[in-house]
């Protein structure tokens, strides 16, 4: 009825798969792997309501007024410290910008950096929030694959030359949708590689807090050494992804076109989440409640570890996660995922088929899926993992 009258931009890009799919499985009989979800229990409701009493007291009208599109002071620095602290970075609250979730983080720099038809080299496969956001831009992504140790560095050598892509997107630890991580040995080359082109490089990380192991953190890339490195954090995954809020870390002239685009996007995050996180950050021990998570996680992670190796036939093929949220398998090629998906629907689980995360796919040619163990207990994953594996012995 309204064809017409839609931008040839929103014509072109498509809905979000996993929101789709989250709205067929609404059925509660259904064991669900296939959102990003975390875990609510993790939810630290007390100490928020603590902080909700706080507020209230201390700053009255602010909450419920308009407030600056950088964000909030108190916030910007303790992430200003949070970095130097942890990651030995060289910034100030003058390189931090909030915002509404790293979604809207992406999209403002698809606002700032994408020109129809610029190139955006892309990890294969790649988060699909990303593919859809600057989908919207009419970016031209240059899919790069990626090993098990990160960038293939020739493919990478490769598509820079040919291509020369205006930004990167890339996200070195535990990445969304393999878990996997790039070793401090490929995030040294990958920086190389870069280094002398003339190329931003956008780190997202949400996930890095959620280490399992006890192993030394692993730096960014190029940590230090670049004024074209872009860094995006969430408190979503460690704090509470209801709160919508992330935040850029960018050369102070990045930030300053960040908040000019945020200022005609909406003028500034959600406030009262703000005086709220940071009250929270000020009065609890956040490295403490994330080892709780981490913990957590682990376990998680360790039965649907355990339950593939138990329940899956020896030619599916899966990442053993050491942190974040997902895990990845592979069914033999010829196989479909799709035909899987619904299969496994019909025994009342479900995932995320891996052609999403693909620039350009063929949905009945791609043989991956991604598995979230975050947002079930252990015998839930059991019990899911179970119903996965009768129904691939069906395909």
């Amino acid at each position: 009825m309204f064809e017409d009258c839609f931008s040839e931009r929103i014509k072109n890009t498509p809905s979000s798969f996993v929101r789709e799919i989250l709205k067929v499985i609404q059925n509660p009989e259904i064991i669900s792997f296939a959102g990003g979800l975390p875990n609510p229990i993790s939810f630290p409701q007390e100490e928020f309501k603590a902080s909700m009493t706080r507020i209230a007291d201390k700053y009255k009208d602010k909450l419920y007024q308009y407030s600056t599109t950088l964000g909030l002071d108190s916030l910007r620095n303790f992430i200003a410290e949070r970095y130097k602290k942890i990651h030995k970075m060289d910034i100030d609250i003058g390189n931090i910008i909030i915002t509404t979730g790293s979604q809207q983080a992406l999209d403002l720099l698809g606002k700032v950096f994408v020109n129809e038809g610029d190139n955006v080299l892309v990890e294969k496969p790649s988060y699909l929030g990303l593919l859809q956001t600057f989908c919207l831009y009419r970016a031209n992504f240059i899919p790069t694959k990626l090993n098990n140790d990160g960038l293939d560095i020739d493919e990478l050598n490769y598509n820079l030359e040919k291509y020369k892509p205006k930004l990167a997107y890339l996200i070195p630890n535990f990445q969304n949708p393999t878990g996997l991580t790039y070793t401090k040995e490929n995030r040294e080359k990958v920086f190389n590689s870069v280094k002398d082109k003339n190329i931003f490089i956008i780190q997202d990380d949400p996930y890095g807090e959620l280490r399992f192991t006890e192993e030394e953190r692993i730096p960014y890339i190029g940590i230090n050494q670049s004024e074209k490195n872009i860094y995006l954090g969430s408190f979503s995954k460690i704090i509470a992804p209801g709160m919508r809020l992330g935040y850029i870390i960018a050369n102070k002239e990045i930030i300053r076109m960040l908040e000019t685009a945020k200022q005609a996007s909406d003028l500034h995050s959600n406030i009262f989440a703000q005086y709220l996180t940071s009250d929270y950050l000020e009065n609890n021990d956040l490295d403490k409640h994330i080892v709780k998570i981490k913990n957590l996680y682990k376990m998680q992670a360790q039965t649907m570890v355990d339950s593939m190796k138990e329940y899956f036939p020896s030619n599916v093929k899966y990442t053993i996660p050491k942190g974040g949220m997902f895990s990845w398998a592979e069914i033999p090629e010829g196989k479909s995922v799709l035909k899987l998906f619904d299969k496994a629907i019909a025994k009342n689980v479900a995932f995320v088929p891996g052609h999403p995360f693909y620039v350009n796919p063929n949905p009945d040619t791609v043989n991956t899926l991604r598995l979230n163990y975050t947002n079930a207990d252990s015998k839930t994953i059991k019990t899911g993992i179970k119903r996965l594996s009768e129904a691939m012995a069906e395909i």
